[in-house]
């Protein structure tokens, strides 16, 4: 045997003691790990000799669980922050005056004053391609750049409607877990014959 299948049979037989319905709970749980995400989870659990289609859905559903409580605290927070500056420009104008961010130009000079430190590469592509293709696109190539709870948050920290990011991270999880567990069972089943 070579190595590969030495750790492939011993991960396998470390699984097979842990009990059946214990096993996707795991799956999920590591689907929830924003580097390893479903895609990754599924891989795993295939690897382990868990069903395929077991591990794609316990992995893609932790994934989406995750995705969704970052989805809400971070629209919460959103919420608060806005209201707060809201409040705050009303006090500094004045009660019969208009707050200060519902000035487009002044909330764009605002914006482009307080984000003077420097940007990632990871959220430069992120941000291109938000520009270009919008909540989809971010969404759907986003996991390649960033998590997919990272692109969640910057999403709707944006601005962009909790729904919307909502049903698009959901594609993106099943469309990325769906290839991800296609290519190793096609993996496993042709090249090491399991």
């Amino acid at each position: 045997m070579n190595l590969v299948q030495d750790l492939i049979n011993g991960l396998q037989e470390l699984v097979a003691q842990v009990p059946d319905f214990i096993q996707p709970l795991i799956l999920a749980l590591a689907g929830a790990i924003p580097t390893v995400e479903g895609d990754v989870a599924a891989v795993i659990g295939i690897i382990s000799g868990i069903n395929p289609m077991v591990a794609a859905v316990a992995g893609a559903a932790g994934n989406f669980l995750s995705v969704f409580l970052v989805v809400v605290l971070t629209s919460r927070a959103r919420t608060a922050v806005v209201n707060r500056s809201r409040n705050r420009a009303v006090v500094a104008v004045g009660a019969a005056g208009r707050g200060a961010f519902e000035d487009e130009e002044r909330a764009a000079a605002f914006d482009a004053a307080t984000s003077a430190k420097p940007v990632s590469k990871g959220r430069q592509r992120f941000k291109k391609w938000f520009v270009r293709y919008g909540v989809p696109g971010a969404s759907l190539l986003g996991p390649l750049a960033l998590p997919s709870q990272v692109t969640s948050a910057i999403l709707v920290a944006g601005g962009s409607p909790r729904t919307w990011v909502l049903l698009w991270h959901a594609i993106s999880i099943l469309a990325w877990t769906t290839v991800a567990t296609v290519s190793a069972w096609l993996a496993l089943m042709l090249v090491f014959a399991v």
